[in-house]
């Protein structure tokens, strides 16, 4: 794993996609910062981190999304890797909200990112932004935040975590042929409110942006949210199409 430690940069997944479309990096490749600027969440969402305190990382992952259905496998991937670290460390009750935010109860303390590029020769390129809220314990205007240090009582050395978590995500793109269908089934089983009646609201574009009832029943293939709703039938939402109410 080769090691690019900043120490502020306005984002590491900007960085690390400039740094690739420029030169032919090693796999795995991975990129720290103490500080960034302008971090990123889902659709353009910002993630802010207090400097010095928490893991900030992006991972290149070449050769193994190969078409546009298969970039959410890459998700499943990282987000079981990361909660296995956690799990080692005796993080409790650990979730993944859908898409990829990670929860412990009812707090988020960690979200994922991952951007695609496709090259010339028609091969994908995907830099994995991971940021995790370790020995912060400030989160004034952050209801819904958290770090392991507040949920655990103990501080981290949060650099231990950039090659734990990769070596779980080589291990598990090596399995991934044989083992996709037992990672989707984990991926599933760590959902966050899976199978649980709870209110939603509608972001869609085209819906009036009203409140309902529904019961998360999976995840279909390309990564849409599927949920259960009233009249029992089971809608299918993207990423920022729905919003849980918790």
């Amino acid at each position: 794993m080769k090691l690019i430690k900043l120490d502020a940069i306005d984002s590491t997944n900007d960085f690390l996609k400039a740094l690739a479309s420029q030169d032919e990096l090693d796999n795995f490749t991975v990129v720290t910062a103490e500080n960034q600027t302008k971090g990123k969440g889902q659709m353009g969402a910002k993630w802010q981190s207090e400097s010095g305190k928490n893991l900030i990382m992006s991972v290149l992952v070449k050769d193994f999304v190969f078409d546009n259905e298969q970039v959410f496998n890459l998700n499943i991937i990282i987000s079981l890797s990361v909660i296995e670290v956690l799990k080692s460390l005796n993080i409790p009750d650990l979730s993944i909200k859908w898409p990829n935010d990670i929860m412990s109860y009812t707090k988020k303390i960690g979200g994922i990112l991952i951007e695609n590029t496709i090259k010339s020769d028609g091969r994908i390129v995907s830099v994995v932004g991971f940021g995790l809220n370790v020995n912060q314990t400030n989160f004034d205007g952050l209801p819904n935040a958290s770090s392991l240090a507040v949920i655990s009582g103990n501080t981290f050395d949060k650099d231990s975590f950039p090659p734990m978590v990769v070596k779980r995500v080589n291990e598990k793109i090596r399995l991934w042929e044989s083992s996709s269908e037992v990672f989707w089934k984990e991926y599933f089983n760590s959902l966050f409110r899976k199978g649980v009646p709870m209110p939603f609201k509608n972001l869609h574009p085209k819906s009036s942006g009203e409140n309902f009832m529904g019961i998360i029943q999976g995840v279909s293939n390309i990564g849409k949210l599927q949920v259960l709703l009233e009249d029992d039938s089971v809608a299918e939402f993207d990423i920022k199409e729905i919003q849980m109410l918790y």
